[in-house]
């Protein structure tokens, strides 16, 4: 339980930068321009939590876990650093970046070498918590809880501090079985647990029953597992296609006995270290990677998107931040959008029109997604505008994209010609496609006499598909007739020209195929369901982009998958909101690389596809699969809130997402009261059925 142990879990014990941590030191904490206070911050014991004190008046504690840190950057690169601090103490910043909605913590040290000690230690240990492996995070947690009940910080454990530990590890038991696992590891009948009898308490608690059995069904070789053995576990039980090969990898990477992988075996502990490992995930490793064909068409392929991207919270009152455009990217999004308004001193700013939202800089907006655009994905990025600015500014957005992205920036067709077709992803790696309006048809561009004059405005109609999720917006976009636009910002528009929908005979009669259309969710929805087979077709030729209801002030989402089923490539979710919708979203992305793109099923890809998602009329989709689900483990499952006395009665639900005829849900039995090893003696086996290739076909992923 002491600070030593702690450090062992980690992994980091005697590293010099851990000890940096844990001895802390003052930093000045920056919240405004007259805002600026000097705070004491330091590591606590348990390895894991940072602790801030206010030293003036009034004394004030402050926490925050590790675990809830997303990154760490050097510099002035927050909005609230730039806009709050001069140059001159750029080397004397870092911001402290939160997973979720939390905001970032900017600091000023004493120095540049201290600001350099500061985030090196921290990216170190963040990043260092982030790969252990389960058995060493459970470890970790464990050791934590333990110091935590050791009220008197003695390194012993009475009777009642076992069972406050147990709390904490969401585990509640009678006090017959607390008895009992007390006097079973009191070995000197003290009356409390130190040393050697807390590790056994510990060995007690970590047991994992249900591995033992599982490795004894194939440990055939004196009690380990030979390679063939190995492959045997893993064609039958993992169902991976798996040779010899395969399996002296696995021992040389995760065997700790150099004895045991001398004579080419997995000693047990091997094999845990395994099952802890992403190796073991029931994710296909092989398709973690890109393993797509990246060489069709930009509307072949399922695009990672995100809507009103600068918004860190709700979609009313909330921070605008180019926190958010960073985030996203690095989530593998792969369309952006920028609301663009005129902004003061001639510089456009990006805010939710109409709102209470605050404002950002356009131009400090776009150095955020040059250079985050390509950090998780090497594929296009498309910056989706939604124009409001006047014909000067826009004539400074288009200076801004020019200078700022350079030749990254796509502002004429790739080849010689006018093209016929969308250009690949894998044509398009490491470029930026603008959407928005453009003056005239892009073949006017290879025209020997191209009309200028009477293109110069963008008529009312066609501004009314952009977003019009406020009423105010409206009124005020319809006292305007006409709205200017400036050419140099026309021009970037090439390959996603914004056009409104009248309906898909009229679109597949005289759209081209570079004009895509906006759909409101609930027209979406509605075309997805009413019209599916026509809904298909359409994203077959053209792009569709989807956003969320205007009634979504809380910027709450939507599901993604009728859409999904309708073959449209651009779904746009808020991004800033964590919920099971989000959470099928990033799913649906995590594969491929996590490229942002996934090539849509064949038959979505031929234009005179018969596939109805609704109907389902062809027999070739009705195939039916059943998929037995085993429930053979959990553990350290987290409490539902934090108070002490929570105690969770955890359960698994899985549920298909898919076309209709497949969407199933099926649920084990609560466990009541425990989150530490919930289903150690209860396995359970849920049966899902499926009928359709195309949510058969998301199952090829596992």
């Amino acid at each position: 339980m002491a600070t030593n142990g702690l450090e062992k879990t980690t992994g980091m014990e005697g590293d010099m930068d851990l000890q940096f941590l844990l001895q802390g030191g003052d930093l000045l904490k920056v919240r405004s321009s007259k805002w600026k206070k000097t705070r004491y911050f330091k590591l606590q014991e348990d390895c894991k939590t940072m602790w801030q004190e206010s030293k003036k008046f009034f004394k004030s504690n402050q926490t925050f876990s590790l675990d809830d840190i997303s990154a760490v950057r050097m510099g002035r690169q927050s909005d609230g650093l730039r806009k709050s601090t001069d140059e001159q103490v750029e080397g004397r910043c870092f911001s402290i970046i939160f997973k979720g909605r939390r905001k970032n913590l900017d600091l000023i040290a004493s120095s540049d070498e201290e600001a350099k000690q500061w985030v090196n230690s921290l990216q170190k240990l963040v990043s260092n918590m982030n790969n252990l492996s389960l058995q060493h995070r459970t470890e970790h947690w464990i050791f934590s809880c333990l110091r935590k009940a050791d009220k008197n910080k003695d390194n012993k454990m009475s009777h009642s501090e076992i069972k406050d530990f147990l709390h904490l590890i969401n585990m509640d038991v009678d006090d017959l079985y607390a008895e009992m696992l007390f006097e079973d590891c009191d070995k000197s009948k003290s009356g409390y647990l130190s040393g050697e009898e807390i590790e056994h308490f510990y060995d007690l608690l970590t047991h994992r029953e249900e591995i033992d059995v599982i490795y004894g069904e194939y440990a055939k070789t004196t009690g380990f597992m030979s390679p063939e053995n190995l492959v045997d576990f893993l064609m039958k039980e993992q169902r991976e296609k798996a040779s010899l090969a395969d399996a002296h990898k696995i021992i040389e990477k995760f065997e700790p006995d150099e004895n045991a992988k001398a004579k080419k075996l997995l000693s047990k502990d091997g094999f845990i270290m395994y099952m802890h490992k992403p190796e073991a995930m029931i994710l296909n490793t092989d398709h973690k990677e890109l393993y797509q064909d990246m060489s069709q068409p930009l509307n072949h392929y399922f695009i990672s998107s995100s809507h009103n991207t600068y918004l860190m919270e709700d979609q009313l009152k909330g921070p605008s931040s180019t926190e958010a455009y960073v985030r996203a990217l690095l989530k593998g999004c792969r369309c952006v959008e920028l609301d663009c308004w005129d902004g003061s001193d001639d510089e456009p700013v990006i805010y939710h029109g109409y709102t209470l939202t605050s404002k950002i800089l356009f131009k400090d907006a776009i150095k955020a997604i040059k250079e985050y655009a390509f950090k998780t994905s090497d594929y296009p990025v498309i910056l989706s505008l939604e124009n409001h600015c006047s014909v000067e500014q826009q004539e400074v957005m288009a200076r801004h994209m020019s200078s700022i992205l350079g030749s990254a920036l796509i502002t004429s067709p790739l080849g010689d010609g006018m093209p016929t077709n969308f250009p690949s992803p894998e044509e398009l790696k490491g470029k930026f496609l603008i959407k928005g309006k453009r003056l005239n048809k892009l073949e006017a561009s290879f025209a020997s006499e191209a009309a200028e004059a009477d293109d110069e405005d963008v008529t009312e109609e066609e501004e009314s598909n952009e977003e019009d999720e406020d009423e105010e917006m409206e009124k005020e976009e319809s006292k305007k007739k006409k709205q200017k636009m400036a050419k140099e910002l026309s021009d970037m528009v090439i390959y996603c020209k914004s056009v409104h929908f009248h309906g898909f005979e009229e679109a597949r009669k005289n759209q081209s195929f570079y004009e895509m259309s906006s759909f409101k969710e609930g027209k979406a929805m509605k075309l997805a369901e009413e019209s599916a087979n026509a809904y298909v077709r359409h994203n077959v030729e053209k792009l569709s982009r989807i956003y969320p209801a205007g009634i979504r002030t809380d910027s709450s989402n939507y599901s993604p998958v009728p859409l999904w089923n309708a073959g449209c490539q651009l779904v746009a979710l808020n991004f800033q909101t964590n919920c099971p919708d989000m959470d099928v979203n990033q799913g649906r992305f995590l594969v491929n690389g996590k490229s942002g793109y996934i090539l849509k099923p064949a038959y979505m890809r031929d234009v005179g596809t018969e596939f109805d998602p609704i109907t389902l009329t062809r027999g070739d989709w009705l195939k039916h699969k059943t998929l037995h689900v085993m429930i053979i483990s959990a553990q350290q499952l987290p409490k539902v809130n934090n108070k002490k006395s929570s105690i969770v009665d955890p359960l698994v639900k899985v549920e298909v997402f898919g076309v209709p005829a497949d969407v199933d849900e099926k649920k084990t039995s609560a466990i009541e009261n425990n989150g530490i090893f919930p289903f150690k003696h209860h396995t359970q086996t849920l049966v899902l059925h499926l009928f359709c290739t195309l949510s058969r076909g998301i199952f090829s992923e596992f």
